[in-house]
C-alpha cells in the first residue's frame, strides 16, 4: 500500500517536473521547490560541505572527511540525512514498501567511482507491514575514486529518495561539492562519517558475532528460513534482515537463544516463492542470500548458499545430532562394502593373514593402531573441509579427487606400496622409533598399521554410501562443531571392522602362520594396488589430459625400476636410490603445470541436442548405448521441460567415482533401464563433477547432498524430484520413472 502511494506521488511529480522545465526553462532545484509547496531551501555551503537540500520532512546534505583531495586515491565522503521526528528513509532493501536513496553522479567532473554503503538499519512494523531504514539522522558513507589524483573533484548530482510516517513523499534532491587539490587536511565532519561507518556492518569479527548457516524447509505450504548464529558476548535481542531476489520478502524473525545466550536460531517465513510443488525452481534452498544480523551496536553480514534442513519438509522437522551420529556410524561400516574401498582390499587382507598363529595381544595392538589411522584421517579431513568452507570454497565428500596433485600423490603412494609388497624395498627407521612400525608387511609394527588405516580411508573416500550422504550434507550445512562430530562417527564406521578384530583376535590368529604361501599372495596384492594406480591414471587423464597422465605413470614405472635395481645393488644404485627418488617425485608434481591440457568433457559428445532438450524416440529410434543418451547437465530448464510433461534423469558423475561407474555398467546401462532413457518425453542429462564445478556443487547441495553418485528423477508426477539410493538398481530406477512420469511405463519397457 505505502509502495503505492509513493508511486502515486512521484510520477504525478515527474510529469509537473518535466513540463515546468520544458515550458518556462526553470531547474531542476525549483521543480522540486515547487513540488514540495516552497517549503525546500538551499543554506550556504562551506569547505566540504554541500548546501542542505530543505523540505518540511527532511534535511539532506553531502559531506566529505578531508577538505582536499591530497592526491589519495580515494576519498571518504557521505550523504547527510535529518528526518523531523517520526520521518524515516530506507535501507538499501527496505522490506515490504518503499525505496533507498539513489544517486546519480553523472553530472560530476573527475569521477571515477562512489559506492554507497549502509549503516545497519532499524526495523518499523506497522499493520503487519516490516520495514527497514533510518529514523531522525543518519550518514551514509561514500568511497569515491577520482579519475585523476592530481585534478579538482567536482562531485555533484541528484539523490532521488523516499520519505515516509503516515504518508509517504518521494523527493530529488541537487547535491554538489567540490574538492580542490592540496595537502590533505581533515573536515570537520570526518568524525561523523566515521561513528556512521562504523555502523556498517562487517563479517562481524570485530563484535564477536559469527553467522554460522542458513538452511530452509517447508511447512504446511509455507517457506521458513533458520539461521543460526554465535556471539561472544551474550545476544541481547538479535534482529535478521535477509536479502535477496527481488521477489522475495522475509517476515521478522523468531527468536530462540541458547548457550548462555550466546547461540541464537532465528526462524523467517519466507514470501514470493512460487508454491512448493514446483520445486526445484521455487524452492529457497540453493539461492545465495546476504544476511544482515543486528543485536543493538554489534552487526555482521555474510552471503550464504542456503540448504534444506536434514528431514525437513511436508511437514517434518530437522533431525536431532544424534539421530545424525547414529546414521554417520552406519554410513561409515557399510563404506567397507562399497566399490571404492575394493581397491584397499589387498591391506586389509594383508593385516589379517599377517597375524595367522600369531598372538592376541599384538593382534589387538596393530588393529586398533590401524583404527587409529582411520581416525586420524577422519580427523584431518575435517580439519580440512572446516578450513575450505571459512574461506568460502566449495566443501563436499571426496573432492579431493578433483585435485591433480592429489591424485599424482596417491598414485606414487600407491607404487610405493605396491613395491613394498614386491619386496623392492623395506624402510628402516631410527632405534628410538623401532617400536612404533615400520612398514605395512611387518604385522608387528604398530605405525605401518597406522599407515595401513590412514591409507584406506583415502581411498574409500570417493565413494558416498547409503546414510553418508545425509550425515555428510548435514555436517557441511553447518558448523565446525558438527563437522567434527559427523566425521569422527563416520571414521568410527568405517573402522568397526578392525575394532572387531582388536576384541576377538581370534577372526585373525585362526589363519596358518606366514610361510611361503603368503609370499606369492603379497606379489599378488601389489598386483591389486598396481591396478588401483592404473586406475586413478585414467582419472587424471580427464583432469589434466592424457599427455600429462602418461607422462606421470612413466615417471612412476622409473620409480619402481629404480627401487628394483636399488635392491639388486645397494652398494651401487641403491646408495643414490633416495635422491633418483626425489628427482622423479618432484618431475610428477611439475607435470600438470608442463603438460597439462584442457580436460576431456564427457558430454561434448552428446548428439541430437534441440533447445528444448533431447527427446528420443522408441523401437530402432533409439540408441544402444546410454553414451549416446545424455545431454549436458543445465539444471535451468529441468523445471520448463518438466512443465512440458516430459520425464528428466540427471546423473552426477565423476571418473574417480568408483560407485558411479559401477552403476552405469550393471544399471543404467541394463536394457530395461536404456529402454526407459530412449523412451518418449525422456530427457536424460549427465554432470560430470571429475572437475570443480560450482553449478554442480550448488545443485547437490539444493538437495542435501555433498557427495556422488547422486541420481534424480523429475516429472509431472515428481516436479520436487525423487532421490535414488547411491547404489542403483533396475527396480529403483524404473519404479522411480513410473513415478515422476505419473503413469505406468509402456509395456516391454518396465524391465
Amino acid at each position: 500500500m505505502v509502495k503505492c502511494a509513493g508511486a502515486f506521488l512521484y510520477y504525478p511529480y515527474k510529469m509537473i517536473s518535466s513540463t515546468l522545465k520544458k515550458t518556462a526553462g526553470l531547474t531542476l532545484a525549483l521543480a522540486v521547490a515547487v513540488f514540495s509547496g516552497g517549503a525546500e531551501a538551499q543554506t550556504g555551503a562551506g569547505p566540504a560541505v554541500s548546501a542542505w537540500a530543505e523540505t518540511e520532512q527532511t534535511a539532506l546534505r553531502l559531506i566529505a572527511a578531508t577538505e582536499t583531495t591530497g592526491r589519495a586515491k580515494t576519498l571518504r565522503f557521505g550523504l547527510h540525512f535529518k528526518m523531523k521526528p517520526g520521518w524515516k528513509v530506507y535501507w538499501r532493501s527496505p522490506g515490504d514498501a518503499g525505496f533507498p536513496p539513489v544517486p546519480d553522479w553523472s553530472p560530476s567532473r573527475n569521477l571515477k567511482s562512489a559506492v554507497l554503503h549502509w549503516p545497519a538499519p532499524e526495523r518499523f512494523s506497522v499493520l503487519g507491514l516490516e520495514t527497514l531504514g533510518y529514523e531522525d539522522e543518519v550518514v551514509l558513507p561514500m568511497t569515491v575514486e577520482p579519475s585523476n589524483t592530481s585534478q579538482p573533484l567536482a562531485l555533484a548530482g541528484t539523490i532521488r529518495y523516499l520519505t515516509c510516517n503516515k504518508i509517504c513523499i518521494p523527493y530529488e534532491a541537487q547535491v554538489a561539492l567540490n574538492l580542490p587539490p592540496g595537502p590533505v587536511k581533515l573536515s570537520p565532519f570526518a568524525h561523523l562519517i566515521d561513528r556512521f561507518q562504523a555502523g556498517v556492518p562487517g563479517d562481524g569479527s570485530r563484535h564477536g558475532l559469527a553467522i554460522e548457516e542458513a538452511e530452509t524447509w517447508t511447512q504446511g505450504g509455507d517457506t521458513w528460513l533458520r539461521v543460526r548464529a554465535t556471539a561472544t558476548q551474550p545476544f541481547q535481542a538479535p534482529d535478521l534482515y535477509p536479502e535477496g531476489p527481488p521477489e522475495l520478502s522475509f517476515f521478522k524473525p523468531a527468536v530462540r537463544l541458547g548457550g548462555g545466550d550466546r547461540r541464537a536460531v532465528l526462524d523467517v517465513k519466507v514470501f514470493g516463492l512460487k508454491d512448493v510443488s514446483e520445486a526445484p525452481v521455487g524452492m529457497l534452498a540453493g539461492r545465495v542470500l546476504t544476511l544482515t544480523l543486528v543485536d543493538g551496536q554489534r552487526a555482521a553480514e555474510k552471503r550464504l548458499m542456503v540448504v534444506p534442513a536434514v528431514g525437513a519438509g511436508g511437514g517434518g522437522t530437522p533431525m536431532s545430532i544424534a539421530v545424525i551420529l547414529m546414521l554417520a556410524v552406519l554410513g561409515g561400516l557399510i563404506l567397507n562394502l562399497m566399490p571404492c574401498v575394493l581397491p584397499v582390499l589387498s591391506i586389509k587382507l594383508l593385516s589379517v593373514v599377517g597375524h595367522g598363529g600369531g598372538e592376541s595381544r599384538l593382534v589387538r595392538l596393530s588393529f586398533v593402531a590401524s583404527a587409529a589411522g582411520i581416525m586420524f584421517a577422519f580427523g584431518v579431513m575435517a580439519a580440512a573441509l572446516v578450513a575450505l568452507k571459512a574461506a568460502g570454497m566449495t566443501v563436499g565428500w571426496g573432492i579431493q579427487f578433483q585435485q591433480p596433485w592429489f591424485l599424482i600423490a596417491m598414485t606414487l603412494v600407491v607404487t610405493a606400496f605396491a613395491c613394498n609388497l614386491w619386496g623392492f624395498f623395506e624402510i628402516r627407521l631410527p632405534a628410538w622409533v623401532s617400536d612404533w612400525g615400520v612398514h605395512t608387511s611387518h604385522g608387528h609394527w604398530l605405525g605401518g598399521h597406522f599407515l595401513q588405516g590412514v591409507f584406506a580411508t583415502l581411498l574409500a573416500t570417493p565413494c558416498s554410501a547409503p546414510f553418508l550422504g545425509t550425515a555428510v550434507g548435514f555436517a557441511l550445512a553447518r558448523g565446525w562443531v558438527e563437522i567434527a562430530l559427523v566425521f569422527n562417527a563416520l571414521g568410527l564406521g568405517l573402522s568397526l571392522p578392525y575394532l572387531a578384530v582388536a576384541v576377538f583376535p581370534a577372526l585373525a590368529t585362526w589363519l596358518p602362520k606366514p610361510g611361503p604361501w603368503m609370499v606369492t599372495l603379497r606379489k599378488f596384492l601389489g598386483l591389486a594396488l598396481a591396478g588401483t594406480g592404473v586406475w586413478l591414471l585414467t582419472v587424471l587423464a580427464v583432469s589434466v589430459g592424457s599427455a600429462a597422465a602418461v607422462t606421470v605413470g612413466t615417471l612412476s614405472a622409473v620409480a619402481v625400476a629404480v627401487l628394483f635395481l636399488g635392491r639388486l645393488a645397494p652398494q651401487g644404485l641403491g646408495r643414490k636410490a633416495l635422491l633418483w627418488l626425489g628427482v622423479v617425485v618432484l618431475a610428477a608434481f611439475l607435470v600438470p603445470a608442463w603438460l597439462g591440457e584442457a580436460p576431456r568433457d564427457i558430454q561434448s559428445g552428446v548428439q541430437g541436442s534441440t533447445p528444448g532438450g533431447i527427446v528420443f524416440g522408441s523401437g530402432s529410434e533409439r540408441s544402444k548405448t546410454l553414451e549416446g543418451l545424455w545431454k549436458p547437465f543445465d539444471e535451468t530448464t529441468v523445471a520448463g521441460l518438466v512443465r512440458a510433461g516430459k520425464t528428466v534423469f540427471v546423473d552426477v558423475t565423476a571418473e574417480w567415482c568408483l560407485t558411479c561407474q559401477i552403476n552405469k555398467v550393471f544399471v543404467l546401462n541394463n536394457e530395461a533401464v536404456l529402454a526407459a532413457f530412449g523412451g518418449e518425453n525422456v530427457v536424460v542429462m549427465q554432470a560430470d563433477w571429475t572437475r570443480p564445478d560450482p553449478a554442480i556443487s550448488a545443485f547437490l547441495a539444493r538437495h542435501q547432498h555433498y557427495g556422488i553418485p547422486f541420481d534424480a528423477v523429475y516429472g509431472p508426477g515428481a516436479p520436487g524430484g525423487l532421490v535414488l539410493p547411491e547404489l542403483l538398481s533396475e527396480k529403483a530406477v524404473l519404479d522411480a520413472f513410473e513415478k515422476a512420469a505419473g503413469a505406468k511405463l509402456p509395456a516391454g519397457r518396465q524391465g
